[in-house]
C-alpha cells in the first residue's frame, strides 16, 4: 500500500511567500492546514482567514515498485492516449516538436502540456492504478471539482506523488485541496469502490447502435448523402437506435443557428424529422464552447473569446481555420449557447447532442476558479441546457463528465488506416490513430456503466474507402463491442458484402460479455472475457 510521507504547501498572502513542508496539521494566524487520513481516504483541507494565492500543493507518499508492476494513469481528455505501462514506461510532450510548428498547430493546447511536467516520470489525472497480477494499487480524486489532481509515478525514489493544479488560485475560507481514495483489490472491487465514494451513478440511458456521418463524408455531407446514408440502414436485418449528423451541416463552426442552407435546403428540422420517421433518435455535432476564426462570432462579438493573462485570445486547437475558446462566465454566451440548444433540441428536434471540443472551457483558469472548477461547471451548464435530452461528450477532462452525461467518448478518433504516417506518430498524445483508441477503449474500460456509458468511437467494416486490414478492422469493431455501449458505425450498409455482414452478426452478439483481463505485451493485446457460462481468449497484434 501507499504510506503517507509529506506535504509540501506553498501560498502568498499578498506580500510574502509561506512554505510548510510536513506530514501534520498546521495554522499560523492567516491559514489552518488539516491533513486527515480516514481509513483509506486522505485528505487535505484549507481553512483561509483571509485572502490567500495557492502557488503549489503537493504531497507524496512511498511505495515500493515492483519490476512487474503495470501503471495506468489517466490521461487529460477523453482524446489522451491512456494505457498500461511497464514501470520504465515514457510519456512523451510536445517538447521535441519544433516550436514553429507547435505554434502554428496549437498543440499545447489540446492537452496538459502547459501546466504538466514531461520529465522522466509518468503523470495522469484523476485516477490511475499500480497493477500486480489481478491486484490493484487504485488512487483516484474524490474532489476535481475543486481542482485537478495530478498523479504521478517517481519510480526512481519509490514515490507517488498528488499535485493538485491550483497555482494561482485565490482562496478565502474553507477549500478542499486533496480528497483521495488510496486503496488495494481487485478490479471490480476498487473501481466499484471509486465510484461508490463519489456518490456517482450513470445516468439512466441505454446502449445504443447507429451510424454517425463522420468517418463516411467528414464535412462533405448534405441533404442528399444524409438520405442516402439513412436509407441504407435498410440493408440491415438489424436494428438500429440512432443517426448522428456530424460536422459540416453548419456554415462556420461557432455559428449553429447558421446552417449551410446550400447543402441543407430545406434546413436541419427537416432532416431530423425524417430520421425520427425511421424509427431512430436523430443526433447532431456541436462543438458549443469554441468558435473558428472564419466564424461570425469570431468576426463579430470579440469580447466573447476567452483572454489569457496576457490578455489575447485563447486558442483552442487548429482545426478547421483555427479556433478559439468562448468565455463561458460571459453572460452573453452563455445566453448563447442556451439558446442554441434549445434551438436544436425543442424546435429541430435532435434528441442526442454530441457535444464536441469541450476541454477548451477549462483551458486557462481564472483567479478565482481551477480548471477543475470551471470544467465541472461548464459540465453542469451544458446538462441543465439539454435538459432530457441525451448528452454524448467528447474532448472532456473525464472526471468532469461523470454522472452528467449519458454518454462519452473514452479515446482519440478513429482514422481510415490504423495508426497514420510515422511522422505523425511524433505528435501530440490527442492525435487521430485507430490503434491509440482501441486501446484508450481497452484500459478505460471500467468507466463503461459507472460513469457513464462508453462511446469508444465507431467501428468500420466497409470495404471500400479505408485502408485497414481485415485483421485491424475486426480488431476495432471487437474491443468497441466488448467494452463499450456506444456502438457506431460510418459504414454504408449497402456497400457490405456477405463477409462483413456476418462480422456484424458476430460484434453484436458480444455486447453482453463480461471482461476478465486485458494485458498489453509489447504488441500483443490479449483480452479473457465470458459470455454466459463460456470462456474466450482473444489475441490481437497491435
Amino acid at each position: 500500500m501507499l504510506k503517507f510521507k509529506s506535504l509540501q504547501f506553498l501560498y502568498n498572502d499578498g506580500e510574502n511567500d509561506f512554505l510548510a513542508i510536513t506530514s501534520s496539521s498546521v495554522c499560523n494566524e492567516r491559514m489552518k492546514l488539516e491533513i486527515n487520513t480516514d481509513g483509506d481516504v486522505f485528505s487535505v483541507r484549507i481553512t483561509a482567514n483571509d485572502e490567500i494565492i495557492i502557488q503549489k500543493l503537493y504531497a507524496e507518499f512511498e511505495y515500493e515498485y515492483s519490476e512487474n508492476d503495470r501503471i495506468f494513469l489517466n490521461g487529460y481528455q477523453s482524446w489522451t492516449d491512456s494505457i498500461e505501462r511497464p514501470i520504465d514506461g515514457k510519456m512523451r510532450g510536445i517538447s521535441h516538436i519544433p516550436c514553429a510548428i507547435s505554434e502554428k498547430y496549437a498543440f499545447s493546447q489540446y492537452g496538459d502540456y502547459n501546466f504538466a511536467d514531461y520529465g522522466d516520470n509518468m503523470h495522469g489525472w484523476s485516477y490511475g492504478y499500480i497493477r500486480s497480477g489481478d491486484r490493484y494499487r487504485f488512487i483516484c480524486s474524490l474532489s476535481e471539482e475543486t481542482g485537478f489532481t495530478q498523479i504521478i509515478t517517481l519510480i526512481g525514489k519509490g514515490l507517488v506523488a498528488l499535485k493538485k493544479d491550483c497555482e494561482g488560485v485565490a482562496v478565502n475560507g474553507e477549500w478542499c485541496a486533496l480528497k483521495v481514495l488510496l486503496t488495494d483489490g481487485g478490479e471490480y472491487e476498487v473501481f466499484d469502490r471509486y465510484f461508490l465514494e463519489l456518490g456517482i451513478k450513470p445516468r439512466t440511458a441505454k446502449p445504443v447502435f447507429g451510424y454517425t456521418s463522420w468517418y463516411n463524408h467528414y464535412q462533405d455531407i448534405d441533404e442528399s448523402t444524409i438520405k442516402e446514408d439513412l436509407r441504407s440502414l435498410d440493408a440491415l436485418t438489424y436494428k438500429a437506435d440512432v443517426f448522428q449528423i456530424d460536422d459540416g451541416w453548419q456554415t462556420a463552426v461557432g455559428d449553429w443557428l447558421s446552417v449551410d442552407h446550400d447543402k441543407f435546403p430545406e434546413g436541419m428540422k427537416k432532416i431530423a424529422d425524417e430520421i425520427s420517421g425511421s424509427g431512430l433518435t436523430p443526433g447532431i455535432w456541436l462543438a458549443p464552447f469554441v468558435c473558428e476564426e472564419n466564424s461570425e462570432i469570431f468576426r463579430n462579438n470579440k469580447d466573447w473569446i476567452l483572454l489569457d493573462d496576457k490578455l489575447e485570445y485563447v486558442r483552442g486547437g487548429s482545426n478547421w481555420s483555427g479556433f478559439y475558446a468562448l468565455d463561458i462566465y460571459n453572460p452573453e454566451v452563455r445566453e448563447y449557447i442556451r439558446f442554441v440548444i434549445e434551438t436544436i433540441v425543442n424546435e429541430w428536434g435532435y434528441r442526442l447532442l454530441k457535444l464536441d471540443f469541450l476541454y477548451a472551457a477549462c483551458i486557462v483558469p481564472r483567479r478565482d476558479k481551477t480548471r477543475g472548477q470551471i470544467m465541472a461547471e461548464a459540465m453542469d451548464f451544458l446538462r441543465e441546457c439539454a435538459g432530457d435530452a441525451m448528452i454524448l461528450g467528447c474532448g472532456v477532462p473525464l472526471a468532469s463528465a461523470f454522472g452528467k452525461v449519458e454518454y462519452c467518448r473514452i479515446g482519440c478518433d478513429v482514422s481510415l488506416d490504423w495508426n497514420d504516417k510515422p511522422h505523425m506518430r511524433l505528435m501530440h498524445r490527442e492525435r487521430v490513430s485507430t490503434k491509440n483508441t482501441v486501446l484508450n477503449t481497452v484500459f478505460r474500460r471500467q468507466l463503461d456503466g459507472r460513469a457513464f456509458l462508453s462511446d469508444p468511437d465507431v467501428f468500420l467494416l466497409r470495404p471500400c474507402n479505408n485502408s485497414l486490414s481485415d485483421e485491424q478492422k475486426n480488431c476495432l469493431a471487437e474491443v468497441n463491442a466488448l467494452m463499450g455501449s456506444v456502438l457506431f458505425t460510418s459504414d454504408n450498409f449497402y456497400d457490405y458484402t456477405e463477409k462483413e455482414t456476418k462480422e456484424l452478426s458476430k460484434i453484436l452478439k458480444i455486447r453482453d460479455a463480461q471482461i476478465i483481463s486485458a494485458d498489453l505485451d509489447g504488441d500483443t493485446l490479449t483480452l479473457r472475457f465470458r459470455i454466459g457460462e463460456k470462456k474466450y481468449i482473444k489475441r490481437y497484434n497491435m
